[in-house]
């Protein structure tokens, strides 16, 4: 599954500071990832709306891009972030101490705060190549993914869940994420497979240039995994969010989400979420991978880790957790 987050910088700092105590002003840090993807937009929105009450609660609030998913959730364990954004594979892994975590263990004082912007996995197809569901792609030539990705991995996991092998396709080509939209284009490919987060220009270029169509991802063996793993949820690429493709597509994938540790302050975390929560609709504004948000699904989606105190405090006070 591709990761949005990467790289490193320091950015912007929106501050929460309390004027009558600026002396006693609290700092909270969140982990974001390269500065131009979506973790990083973001992590800034939510850094904005907590600023805009900062007379209040007297927090200061900078956002830091990151090394990404792994990176955040180390540095959140070893105290140097408060908050950080991870994919909900990783949020898993951390907290039952396997993949990446197998060395170190798990993550025991991994906190889940909330769920952010789904980064579905997203199958296009050539206009010309008759698909109309993905079991169509059977004896076609098809982009499973390089070896060593995330999106190679997780297509494994469904040609298995679906009793499929690569075989079964007239050619597995393992091109990189950067080079399946121009063979697809170019016709050397009839469809791709690929995870990432919504809107993206590698999606947008094909279904530009050459009318590449999306296709949905459903079925008994997808309902499966999703119920096997905590860390899948099912998406909908919205129709109408890429040209020459009115009508999106139903599919699944994993969450971004957001962590801290259970040693994070309890009334940090409250004053993130209230902000992020109460100013709702302003949120949603603030990236278009984020418009299509809903709070209730955001408290439960593709959260392993148990919910930091601070959060499930806000959440009980709405009644959207008993």
């Amino acid at each position: 599954m591709r990761t949005f987050i990467v790289t490193a910088a320091t950015a912007a700092l929106a501050v929460f500071a309390s004027p009558a105590a600026l002396a006693q002003q609290k700092f909270v840090t969140i982990g974001t990832g390269g500065v131009t993807g979506v973790y990083y937009a973001a992590g800034g929105a939510i850094c904005r709306l907590v600023n805009k009450d900062r007379a209040k609660h007297g927090i200061r609030c900078s956002v830091e891009s990151t090394g990404g998913s792994v990176f955040n959730i180390n540095t959140i364990k070893a105290g140097e972030l408060d908050l950080g954004f991870a994919q909900s594979d990783v949020q898993y892994n951390a907290n039952k101490g396997v993949g990446a975590f197998k060395d170190g263990g798990a993550h025991g004082d991994l906190r889940a705060v909330f769920s952010v912007h789904p980064e579905p996995f997203t199958v296009l197809a050539r206009k010309d190549a008759g698909i109309k569901s993905f079991a169509d792609f059977k004896g076609k030539r098809f982009n499973v993914g390089n070896p060593g990705s995330g999106t190679r991995a997780s297509m494994e996991e469904l040609l298995t869940a679906m009793g499929w092998k690569l075989g079964d396709f007239s050619l597995a080509s393992e091109l990189k994420a950067d080079e399946h939209g121009p063979a697809l284009c170019d016709g050397k490919i009839d469809g791709f497979f690929y995870g990432v987060g919504h809107p993206s220009a590698n999606i947008q270029d094909p279904t530009t240039s050459c009318g590449a169509q999306l296709v949905s991802i459903t079925g008994p063996a997808v309902d499966k995994l999703v119920a096997d793993k905590p860390y899948y949820a099912k998406a909908t690429i919205p129709g109408g969010l890429y040209p020459n493709n009115p009508n999106g597509a139903q599919t699944y994938g994993v969450l971004a989400t957001v962590v801290a540790s259970s040693k994070s302050s309890p009334d940090a975390v409250y004053n993130v979420v209230k902000a992020v929560f109460d100013n709702f609709d302003e949120f949603k504004k603030l990236h278009p991978a984020l418009a299509h948000l809903n709070p209730q699904n955001m408290v439960k989606d593709g959260l392993s880790a148990p919910l930091h105190e601070g959060a499930a405090r806000y959440y009980k006070e709405k009644g959207w957790l008993k």
